[in-house]
């Protein structure tokens, strides 16, 4: 069985490695690997992390591009690449640019597309933006959906998605952080060398990142105010750790407005490796990022998501997470209260898995594996009519995480 799994960002790239090492282990699958470049540094440091060789790289990342201009380069750049590795499976991840535009082209061309991390939802089209929208989008393309949770099986149902179509396999972003974890020493900090690494040791540790694009301009300074407000109430207790995401206006707003607080470090943005290494030394995690919220509560880290909604309620069922909102009154009042009450801080920080076991990857591997048997392409578009596509029953086995 040929697998092609495309992605393109460094998101992307850290949740589909567990994956792509579980599919080189199979001796029934052929694993070929294609990057669109969304982003281009940081994607290439995950590729370096885990030792990934892509097999075509598209290099699309231009500056300031938009939306659409990546999405209509994947487009025309995947489908020779279609052409030339006719695979069983085309693998997509997620709810970037890159993953609506790769199952488009795969789907135009007649071959089959599995969504990994499929059924998410916040039911706000604008929050996030645009990644509620695409991954609705790659629901209608897709043919396979591996969900993570049972919460994202549930939404696809009502969606109207064959519950045969739905695997159920956890989430492979766990399988990359334990992964990673089995690297580190259990018993040492792991912290020399790093930008942190001089931080005094009794000082409670806050992971801060925001990067999403409902979050920029005047609700971005807002979030800064709060930082600041929080930095300097809790001068002698609490440093704040930023790793700043290479967006300009990230940049640039976070330099103005929270540099003059001793007690807040701006860094450049971490490998994967020094992320897991900083999130095992934090206390608290206050973030608008998707990954962090899963990562987290695995490691005991409470997480206060800077959010009004977030399409991973699973986390703040468990009692790990709690959506802040992303109005300074807010966030400074959930932060004080989190710091000021040891007993609703210990109650966060008890770890809990309510993303998965960190054995997604094989669970998806035995799925695509599943399929092949016994079946044919699921159409040949030189023969073969594409609206007959939706009419042929995968038979995929639900299996639960």
């Amino acid at each position: 069985m040929k697998v092609l799994s495309v992605f393109g960002t460094r998101p992307e790239a850290i949740k589909m490695a567990p994956l792509l090492r579980a599919l080189d282990a199979s001796r029934r699958a052929v694993s070929r690997v294609c990057v669109t470049g969304q982003h281009r540094g940081l994607l290439d440091q995950v590729l370096a992390r885990f030792a990934i060789t892509p097999d075509h790289d598209f290099d699309v990342m231009t500056a300031n591009q938009t939306h659409s201009q990546v999405a209509s380069r994947v487009l025309a750049r995947l489908e020779p690449v279609l052409r030339e590795e006719s695979p069983d499976w085309v693998v997509v991840q997620g709810d970037t640019t890159s993953t609506l535009a790769s199952a488009l082209a795969a789907s135009y061309a007649g071959f089959r597309v599995a969504h990994v991390e499929a059924g998410l939802r916040s039911f706000d089209v604008a929050q996030p933006f645009p990644e509620e929208h695409n991954r609705r989008l790659v629901t209608g393309l897709a043919d396979l959906h591996f969900a993570p949770t049972s919460v994202a099986r549930e939404n696809l149902l009502r969606e109207g998605v064959e519950p045969h179509r739905v695997v159920v396999t956890g989430n492979t972003g766990i399988d990359a952080l334990y992964q990673t974890l089995e690297g580190l020493d259990p018993g040492a900090s792991n912290d020399a060398g790093t930008p942190w690494g001089a931080l005094p040791p009794d000082r409670t540790v806050i992971l801060a990142t925001v990067h999403r694009h409902e979050n920029l301009g005047a609700v971005f300074a807002g979030i800064c105010h709060a930082f600041d407000t929080l930095a300097r109430r809790f001068a002698d207790e609490v440093c704040f750790v930023c790793p700043l995401h290479p967006r300009r206006e990230v940049q640039v707003a976070a330099r103005a407005l929270l540099s003059n607080a001793p007690n807040i470090l701006l860094i450049d943005p971490l490998d994967h490796l020094d992320l897991v290494r900083l999130l095992r030394r934090c206390d608290l995690v206050i973030t608008d990022s998707g990954g962090l919220q899963e990562e987290a509560p695995a490691l005991g880290k409470p997480v206060l998501v800077l959010r009004n909604v977030t399409e991973r309620p699973e986390g703040v069922a468990a009692g790990s997470a709690r959506l802040a909102g992303t109005r300074a009154p807010e966030i400074i009042r959930e932060v004080a209260c989190l710091l000021g009450d040891r007993e609703r801080y210990a109650r966060m920080a008890r770890p809990c898995h309510p993303y998965g076991d960190g054995r997604a990857a094989p669970r998806i591997v035995e799925a695509l594996l599943g399929q092949r048997d016994g079946m044919g392409p699921l159409l040949n578009p030189a023969r073969t009519q594409l609206s007959a596509r939706r009419h042929l029953d995968l038979g995929v086995a639900r299996t639960s995480a």
